[in-house]
């Protein structure tokens, strides 16, 4: 008997697959639910030595408190720099800033580096050779070290809490 996960590797991608699908052909009808369901399959079962291996999330409810976070903090950054684009009395101050990385393994790097690239108003732009910082620029830095003592509390370490534990 195959196992399930010799022709089903990623099965939250094959939903994801499905859905995408079907959100593209703007049709719910049974051809193309079976053809989403078949390219969620063979997909990832084509790619799969493409792929690193999965992260094994160690507190999934953490995670779900961190997108929740996110995306409050998307909405947040989104209003403050609608706010410092239409005042044009108040002068930006954009800067560079390297910061120092704790974590290790490199999918909880890239989550953090495209978590901080979400919030309008900061991007990651390079992350050094040795892994150990990420340079981020970002459009309105008042304070450099509370901005990085604030990505660190914010981001980094429940990212930290949900993969490296």
């Amino acid at each position: 008997m195959i196992k399930p996960r010799a022709w089903l590797p990623t099965p939250l991608l094959s939903i994801l697959l499905l859905i995408v699908w079907l959100l593209l052909v703007r049709s719910a009808a049974l051809g193309h639910i079976l053809l989403g369901g078949v390219l969620g399959i063979v997909i990832p079962l084509v790619t799969r030595r493409f792929w690193d291996a999965q992260p094994h999330v160690k507190k999934p409810w953490l995670l779900l408190r961190f997108v929740l976070r996110v995306l409050k903090d998307i909405i947040i950054a989104n209003l403050e720099v609608a706010w410092l684009i239409i005042n044009p009395w108040r002068r930006m101050r954009p800067a560079f800033i390297e910061y120092p990385l704790m974590l290790e393994e490199r999918f909880p790097i890239t989550l953090l580096a495209n978590t901080i690239s979400l919030t309008p108003g900061t991007v990651s732009a390079n992350l050094r050779m040795d892994g150990k910082s990420l340079l981020i620029h970002a459009l309105d830095v008042g304070d450099e070290e509370a901005l990085i003592k604030e990505i660190h509390e914010r981001y980094e370490r429940p990212i930290k809490e949900i993969y490296e534990c």
